[in-house]
Formats: C-alpha cells, sequence, structure tokens
C-alpha cells in the first residue's frame, strides 16, 4: 500500500510527523507494506511555486492507495483564480470522498462533559450542500446579486443522500445497528425532505437496524442530554461539520477526534482540527487526532483488500490512545497536561513497542 503524506500549514508538518513516525513504527513490527511519499502543499508551495496545491502533488495524492493529509489554513488562500486551491475540497471531489466518518467516544481518564458517556460515529455527506465550492459545476454557490445582498445555493441529489445512507446502516450493522437520520425537514421541507425520503428508502432495506430521525436543533441538545442513545448518526454537510465537532468536544477534546473521507476506491486521512497556526513549530500541538485517523485509514484499507494486519494496525493505535490518554503525564495541554508533540509521540512509540 502507498501512502501520500501532504503535511499542510500551521501545526500540520509538525503532527504529520507524528503520525508517520507511528506509521513508520507499525510498518517495521508488524511487516504492513506501507510505502510513503511526502509532498509540500499551502502557504509554502503557494511562496515558492505560486499555487497552494502544485500538480506533482496532486497526482501523486490521486494515484495513492491512502492519503494523510494535514491541516490547512485555506481561509488564508487567495481565491482560486489565483491558485489559492483549498486542498481538502479539491480532494473530495476530484476522488469522490463522499462519505466523512468521524467517530466520537468518551475515554478512560479524561472528563466527558456531557451528561451521558458517548460511543457513536457522525457519517457526513461530504460533496455537496451548503459548501459553496462543492454546489455548482462553474463558479461557487455564493453570490451576490447587488454590494448588499448575498445568496447561497444548497445542492441536495437524491444519489449523494441514498448512498450516505446506505454507508451509514452498513456502517450500523458493524456496531449496535441504530441509524438517527438529523434534519431540519420542517423548514426546509424540499431539501431535506429530499434527503429523508433517500434514508427512509435505504432503511427499508436494512430491517434487523433501528431507524430513527431527529431535528438537528434538538440533536444538539441531546449531544449534550442523551449523547448514550446514538449509534450512528446520517446527516447533511453541514449538519455533520457542525455536530461533529460538538460531540469531539463532549467527548474530551477535538484534538482526540479522528476522521477519514472515503469513496468507492479511496480514503483519506485527516485531522478534524484547524491548522493551529499560533501554536505552529512550539512543540505544543495534539497529534492525536491525525494518529487515530491515520488508525482509520488502515482500517479501511485493511477491510478494502482484505489485509487484517492492515486493520490490526488501526485497532492498537485505537487502544494504544486510549491508555496515553488515561496518564496523566502523557497528556498533551489540550487535554490538561504538559507533554509536548514530540514527547507525547515517543510515549506513543514507547507502548506501541512494549506491546510488541
Amino acid at each position: 500500500m502507498h501512502l501520500v503524506v501532504l503535511p499542510g500549514d500551521g501545526i500540520g508538518p509538525e503532527i504529520c510527523a507524528a503520525t508517520r513516525s507511528v506509521l513508520d513504527l507499525l510498518n517495521e513490527k508488524l511487516a504492513l507494506g506501507l510505502t510513503f511519499e511526502t509532498h509540500e502543499i499551502g502557504l509554502v508551495t503557494l511562496a515558492r511555486d505560486g499555487t497552494t496545491f502544485p500538480k506533482t502533488a496532486r497526482n501523486a495524492a490521486m494515484a495513492a492507495d491512502g492519503i494523510v493529509l494535514g491541516p490547512i489554513s485555506h481561509a488564508d488562500y487567495p481565491p482560486k483564480t489565483e491558485c489559492g486551491i483549498n486542498v481538502s475540497g479539491d480532494l473530495r471531489l476530484s476522488l469522490d470522498l463522499y462519505a466523512n466518518i468521524r467517530p466520537s467516544r468518551s475515554r478512560d481518564g479524561l472528563p466527558f462533559w456531557g451528561r451521558t458517556p458517548m460511543d457513536l460515529v457522525i457519517v457526513r455527506e461530504n460533496t455537496e450542500g451548503f459548501y459553496a465550492d462543492r454546489s455548482m459545476h462553474m463558479g461557487p454557490g455564493e453570490f451576490m446579486p447587488t454590494p448588499d445582498m448575498a445568496l447561497a445555493v444548497r445542492k441536495i441529489t437524491a444519489q449523494a443522500c441514498n448512498r450516505i445512507a446506505r454507508a451509514a446502516f452498513d456502517m450500523a450493522m458493524a456496531r449496535r445497528r441504530h441509524v438517527t437520520a438529523v434534519h431540519k425537514a420542517n423548514v426546509l421541507r424540499v431539501s431535506d425532505g429530499l434527503f429523508l425520503r433517500e434514508v427512509r428508502a435505504v432503511a427499508a432495506d436494512y430491517p434487523d437496524v433501528v431507524y430513527d430521525e431527529q431535528l438537528v436543533d434538538s440533536m444538539t441538545a441531546m449531544l449534550v442530554r442523551d449523547a448514550q442513545r446514538f449509534d450512528v448518526v446520517v446527516t447533511t454537510n453541514m449538519y455533520g461539520d457542525i455536530l461533529s465537532d460538538e460531540a469531539a468536544e463532549l467527548s474530551g477534546s477535538l484534538g482526540l477526534a479522528g476522521s477519514i473521507n472515503t469513496g468507492e476506491r479511496h480514503c483519506m486521512a485527516q485531522a478534524q482540527h484547524g491548522s493551529a497556526p499560533d501554536i505552529a513549530g512550539q512543540d505544543l500541538a495534539n497529534p492525536v487526532s491525525l494518529i487515530l485517523s491515520a488508525g482509520l485509514l488502515l482500517d479501511w484499507l485493511g477491510r478494502r483488500h482484505g489485509h487484517q494486519h492492515l486493520s490490526h494496525a488501526g485497532a492498537l493505535i485505537e487502544s494504544v490512545t486510549d491508555s496515553l490518554v488515561a496518564q496523566s503525564e502523557t497528556r498533551t495541554a489540550d487535554l490538561g497536561g504538559n507533554a509536548g508533540t514530540r514527547r507525547f509521540t515517543e510515549a506513543f512509540r514507547a507502548e506501541i513497542i512494549a506491546r510488541l
């Protein structure tokens, strides 16, 4: 399996280095057969090459078995017409990575900020919705007819709703067999109505899965009040983006939030948080989100290609994370500890060695 690493901006190079260090060790100890290729992107290449996503990096990512993408500062990029390409959005569309999979669960030793423990997965549609770069064939989905009027187009298609629903139900079959669809069809009757129509049609094909629905505003409250009632949550792009950040923070920290973007043939690991330029280069960043995302990528590759050793490596990353965040001396600052990026990574590698 060939993986392409795109370090990104801000803390991206630091947490990508930490993730690569963990993957290198697992590759050596478990004979995973991984090969790696790293390409710079973002603000570094904008200054050097005049684009945030050079063709060599893009071609390598498109040809890879898997991608590890560090956080990017796309809000600081120039417009796309001036080569300020949002690497994450570009790859999601180009590779048709329609499912953004974001697990959140409580971990021993860390406070849970809601009223009940959590163990759920948010399955977010990734290719349409209110996101301006994913709504139109030509031009962005936001426009201004006059200087004092801004309009946004939300695209919802039956095909995208159907396939994200199927991804959620397939995942639920391997978990606790419960899917919750989150929507706002009482107001957005046409677009969210279409989403619900397709999810309900898919639900009929899975009689062994309990299916229910929740309004997005009440869902934000229920994550605080009774998160343990949820298993797999399926929703549209913007709702899923917001709810997954809420769930991650409630379960301990956004720094613990693994995330992958998957399609029929490709998978990209990506930290759920941003590039945090204010702490870049200071050995303060928590690398767990990207390390866990890489573990999810390994598991996806293992299941897709029938390589159990890759799935075993993914499960080991999850287990080692549990052990380290349960101990105050190996927690990073966002978790109330004093460990820096490098010290945490060293502890992660030492725990892997001790287990193997």
